[in-house]
C-alpha cells in the first residue's frame, strides 16, 4: 500500500501558495517538498515586452539582489526596453529638429 504523505506546514488546503511535490528522503520515506511561487519577468513600461537581462524573481528575492543584477547598462535600464529607449531618443531628436526649422522659417519671414 502507498505511504501517506501530510503537509509540513499549518496550511492544510491545496492553494496556490501551498503547492508541493513528493520527494524520497535518504531514509527511504516519502515527504512533501513545498515549492515556491514563480516570479514574473519585469516588463517594459511603454511597450509591455519582457525586459532582457533581468531575472524573474519574487519581490522579496528581487529586493535582496544587488543593484547591478536589477538593471542593464543603459538609460532607463531596468524600466524600459531597448526599442522604447531608442524611440524616445529619436522622438526627442526630431522634436528638436522641428524647433530649429520653425526658428529658421521665422527668421526668413522676418527678413522679408
Amino acid at each position: 500500500m502507498a505511504q501517506r504523505v501530510t503537509y509540513r506546514r499549518r496550511l492544510a488546503y491545496n492553494t496556490r501558495s501551498n503547492k508541493t511535490r513528493i520527494i524520497k528522503t535518504p531514509g527511504n520515506k516519502l515527504r512533501y517538498l513545498h515549492i515556491k511561487k514563480l516570479g514574473t519577468i519585469p516588463r517594459c513600461g511603454d511597450t509591455g515586452v519582457p525586459l532582457q537581462g533581468i531575472p524573474a524573481l519574487r519581490p522579496r528575492e528581487f529586493a535582496r539582489l544587488s543593484h547591478n543584477k536589477k538593471t542593464v547598462q543603459r538609460a532607463y535600464g531596468g524600466n524600459l526596453s531597448a526599442n522604447a529607449v531608442k524611440d524616445r531618443i529619436v522622438r526627442a531628436f526630431l522634436i528638436e529638429e522641428q524647433k530649429i526649422v520653425k526658428q529658421k522659417l521665422k527668421q526668413l519671414g522676418a527678413k522679408n
